[in-house]
């Protein structure tokens, strides 16, 4: 019975846990306990002592909050666990529950110390944080090559848009390697606990293909694939590839982006052994001469390990930042030949390939995945307005040379510096009111993880109506007769206040109401009709006297009695016309009011009928 009691306590206990909780102990069962130690859930503090004291253990770990305990016994723990969970107040004893963390084994320690994937620590991506690596799902990025290979585990995760400019066709095999290696590195999934990590967090993928197994393209080739990148949706487009010359087509092409808000990133090329030639489109994203000033784009270079131009990389005075470019490690397509990418085994993947690379083409993408999480941060920058923030963030700190641009991209600062307020739009609040009852809107905010909402009343001190709402509506119910500031405040994922809004001001206050009563009495002896005229007249509200109804009230010597009612004409007039029989009359006028207008009773009108 008490065993039965223990099972029923370890299920009742599941919710307190991360997963699923473990089977009670089965003494029967011949099992493997995790370290030798058992997790003991139990009810009150003096039923576990009392426990432990007639079974003593080692004492592992306490959670009291959580009225948890793990303990290791001499002896056999699966005998010891039964006896412990026959005990009075012991909840459940259940088996340690391994885990492990979802890291992408990349970005695992190697044998030499370092990750495979150094890069993503370098540029501060591992500091991003899962908010803003989630809200990136809302972009996408293009990657402009080869194709890719979709059955590698980092890219399948994203399940990418795919077409090929030069075939026409969904097939974007990755014959050469190289858009494999470079959409990885761009937006690589992050959470599959597999292969690398791509810069972008969640952002989506459309990967169009157009240059074939060699390598080669033709500006057409770019040029067609940049429309369609944009005309489906692409935010960010990422071009690792260049030339010595550029052409009308490929300019028109950069045109047509950029005049649908679109931001491009290109590396600069891997020639500066071979006089160091401009190459394009991105001398067109960030001109010759500029120094990083202005541009309509990004051109990227590479960096080192140290954090110093890599040999390779071009230089000149149209760079526009740097990411590291030399040894990086990202996936390799299956369809690519092994002398051209090198397969090296990565520990803890169970699928996929993975190699080394270098050269400004793998610089690129990782500013192209940093842009979309600096847009996730803040939705209302403008492509000028990323770009240069990824600029000013980087490790120059505002300082341009001609080796690394403005420096090595930085991620972690480029995402703070989208959300400092500067950068925040104001948060602005609206609302509507019906009677009583107020619906409040605001926007969504860049980096709010939820929204606070408060009301000052009258002269009352300012309190809070909802302490933390992901949605940006909410609706109350208020009482007549006072007057309300309402306020949003937009809250971090720490609860820090991001913005908070101007008071939207509303009254259910209402207008003072006059109302008068006249009679007019027969004229002649014979005659029995009486004129009544009421008049309703409200301050402060002009035409608010029309279309209301009044009540004419008659007293019967105990209580008012409704006698008749009639609608107010624009001017706030009212009339009655009656024929009566001799006698006492005692008569008002009564408008019952609205939220925003005040009752009223007329004076009395007294008659009397001979």
């Amino acid at each position: 019975m008490r065993l039965l009691r223990a099972i029923s306590g370890v299920i009742a206990a599941a919710s307190l846990t991360a997963g699923p909780a473990l089977p009670a102990v089965d003494p029967g069962a011949r099992t493997v306990w995790p370290r030798g130690s058992a997790v003991v859930s139990y009810a009150g503090g003096p039923a576990l002592e009392r426990a432990l004291a007639r079974h003593p253990a080692a004492v592992v770990r306490r959670l009291p909050a959580l009225r948890v305990i793990e303990v290791r016994p001499r002896g056999d723990v699966e005998r010891y666990a039964a006896r412990l969970a026959a005990e009075p107040g012991i909840v459940g004893v259940e088996r340690v529950a391994p885990r492990r963390s979802l890291v992408e084994p990349a970005l695992v320690a190697a044998p030499a110390g370092v990750p495979l994937q150094w890069q993503y620590s370098a540029v501060h991506a591992d500091q991003v944080s899962p908010e803003i690596a989630q809200a990136a799902a809302k972009l996408t990025i293009a990657v402009i090559d080869t194709g890719a290979d979709l059955g590698a585990p980092d890219l399948a995760s994203k399940a990418p848009l795919v077409h090929s400019v030069r075939a026409g066709s969904p097939d974007v095999t990755d014959r050469n390697g190289h858009g494999t290696f470079v959409a990885a590195l761009a937006a690589g999934s992050g959470s599959n606990g597999e292969g690398i990590a791509g810069v972008a967090g969640d952002a989506q993928l459309l990967i169009v293909q157009a240059g074939g197994p060699a390598g080669a393209f033709t500006d057409v080739e770019e040029a067609a694939a940049i429309v369609y990148a944009v005309d489906h949706g692409a935010r960010i487009l990422n071009l690792s590839l260049g030339g010595p010359s550029t052409s009308i087509t490929e300019r028109r092409a950069i045109d047509y982006a950029i005049a649908r808000g679109a931001l491009l990133v290109a590396a600069v090329g891997n020639s500066y052994a071979n006089g160091n030639p401009v190459e394009y489109p991105a001398a067109l994203l960030q001109p010759t001469g500029s120094r990083g000033v202005g541009g309509r784009g990004l051109a990227v270079a590479a960096s080192t390990r140290s954090g110093k131009r890599a040999p390779f990389s071009s230089t000149g005075t149209h760079l526009s930042l740097a990411a590291p470019g030399e040894a990086v490690f990202s996936a390799l397509s299956s369809s690519s030949p092994a002398s051209r990418y090198p397969r090296v085994a990565l520990p803890g993947s169970s699928g996929g390939l993975y190699g080394y690379g270098s050269g400004t083409s793998f610089a690129s993408p990782q500013v192209a995945g940093a842009a979309a999480l600096v847009w996730a941060a803040n939705p209302q920058l403008r492509a000028d307005e990323v770009a240069s923030i990824l600029e000013q963030t980087a490790s120059g700190q505002g300082s341009w040379t001609a080796e690394l641009g403005y420096g090595v991209l930085d991620v972690a600062a480029a995402i703070a510096r989208a959300q400092d307020p500067a950068h925040v739009p104001p948060l602005r609040l609206s609302g509507r009111r019906a009677g009583t009852r107020v619906a409040l809107a605001w926007p969504p905010l860049p980096g709010a993880a939820s929204f606070r909402v408060s009301v000052t009343q009258d002269s009352e001190p300012e309190r809070v109506l909802t302490p933390a709402i992901t949605a940006t509506t909410a609706s109350y119910s208020l009482a007549s007769g006072s007057s309300y500031a309402f306020t949003v405040t937009a809250l971090g994922a720490t609860g820090t206040e991001l913005a908070v809004s101007a008071p939207w001001l509303v009254s259910l206050r209402q207008a003072p109401a006059r109302i008068s009563l006249t009679a007019s009495l027969p004229r002649g002896a014979a005659s029995r009709r009486v004129a009544l005229d009421a008049r309703l007249s409200v301050a402060g509200l002009p035409g608010a006297e029309g279309a209301r109804t009044v009540v004419l009230e008659s007293f019967d010597g105990t209580r008012w009695l409704r006698a008749a009612t009639a609608v107010t004409d624009s001017s706030g007039g009212a009339a009655w016309r009656y024929s009566v029989t001799a006698g006492s009359y005692r008569l008002r006028a009564r408008y019952s009011g609205t939220d925003e207008i005040a009752p009223a009773i007329s004076p009395t009108v007294k008659l009397t009928l001979r």
